[in-house]
């Protein structure tokens, strides 16, 4: 059923209705040896049609004129673990930092780690004390340190790999953009992890202009829609900014007629928040909580790059909006059947 269905009927938009049946050996554990050879499903909003394509094959559907925008931020190695004062093991999952040393934290046990306990992490390189119990159990949590915070992050600090990722990465770097550059995600935006550099060359070099937004990607990314309908979620705030630069880049396409394809759901969702009734954008920073779902007017981007989402999750959600919901969940089956990779470390989609 159509979002106006919904609408006439005065229905409302069940979560359920973006679930689909997943066998658990399509979750891909382990990222391909190229990045750039994963599958792509190519999506034609328009006539409905699907293409199966390698991703390298992107370069073809990209027209000179056209703006891709990705996203920049990096993934910091946002879990540690350490021993209470008292001998006891713990593990933090860094969450964003609120400012300074103070960090929004994920703490296990939660129930051992009151406001004052005080935890050690790698030979005393690194101490924390918890000051506060955030709403929904998270920690506000102040670190102390000699040196520099995100250089004993590397040293004693894991990848946060999503949790239907049971494999050990070998290579950090593959939970990493090859053009990521500001720290402060706790997740990867991994519609970008398909790209290399040389791929990103060819397409300079065909006329496409790239563009960059910075959102630094929470782990709110993984947790599962609880209510029975769409619209009484509530989403998890995201921090994010634009410089001028990037948003001319992403303004002339439009003045010209070209598209703005989005690498991403995390780009898309700050264009979405930053452009103008017109789609035209300015240089900004600010957190976002933007919920897009079927029934929302797409302002800025035409198109999109992504990788297949977890059942019932606000990105399927968002995905279903840019096309016709029946026409993605008929995709995500064809998906299934033809053994794509999902996830983070899956294949990818690209709507135009």
């Amino acid at each position: 059923m159509s979002y106006e269905q919904y609408l006439r009927n005065g229905e409302k938009m069940k979560v359920s209705d973006f679930n689909y049946d997943l066998p658990e050996e399509l979750i891909a554990q382990v990222p391909l040896q190229k990045r750039d050879e994963s599958r792509l499903m190519v999506l034609n909003k328009e006539n409905k049609t699907i293409e199966h394509k390698i991703f390298k094959d992107i370069i073809d559907y990209l027209e000179p004129g056209d703006c891709l925008v990705r996203n920049n931020t990096k993934v910091i190695p946002a879990r540690i673990y350490g021993k209470k004062e008292t001998g006891a093991n713990v593990e933090f999952l860094l969450l964003n930092n609120i400012g300074g040393d103070i960090w929004e934290s994920i703490v296990r046990p939660g129930n051992k780690l009151h406001v004052g306990t005080k935890v050690i992490f790698g030979e005393r390189l690194l101490e924390a004390e918890i000051l506060e119990i955030m709403p929904g159990g998270t920690r506000k949590v102040e670190f102390h340190y000699k040196g520099i915070f995100n250089e004993i992050l590397d040293q004693i600090g894991l990848m946060p790999l999503p949790p239907y990722i049971h494999e050990e990465l070998k290579d950090r770097n593959r939970y990493q953009t090859v053009y990521a550059k500001y720290n402060g995600s706790a997740a990867a935006p991994t519609a970008g992890l398909h790209f290399t550099p040389e791929l990103l060359k060819k397409i300079e070099e065909k006329g496409i202009k790239i563009a960059n937004v910075t959102l630094h990607v929470g782990i709110g990314t993984f947790r599962p829609v609880k209510e029975e309908t769409v619209e009484a979620h509530e989403m998890h705030s995201e921090h994010y900014y634009i410089k001028q630069e990037d948003a001319d880049k992403i303004n002339e396409a439009k003045k010209q007629g070209h598209r703005v394809i989005s690498v991403g759901t995390t780009s898309c969702r700050v264009l979405e928040t930053v452009a103008d009734e017109k789609g035209y954008l300015k240089e900004t920073e600010g957190d976002t909580q933007i919920f897009i779902y079927p029934g929302y007017k797409f302002k800025c981007i035409d198109g999109l790059i992504t990788n297949f989402h977890l059942p019932q999750s606000t990105l399927l959600m968002l995905v279903s909006a840019l096309a016709e919901k029946e026409y993605i969940m008929g995709a995500y089956q064809e998906a299934v059947k033809e053994k794509y990779r999902f996830f983070s470390f899956g294949d990818a989609m690209f709507i135009k």
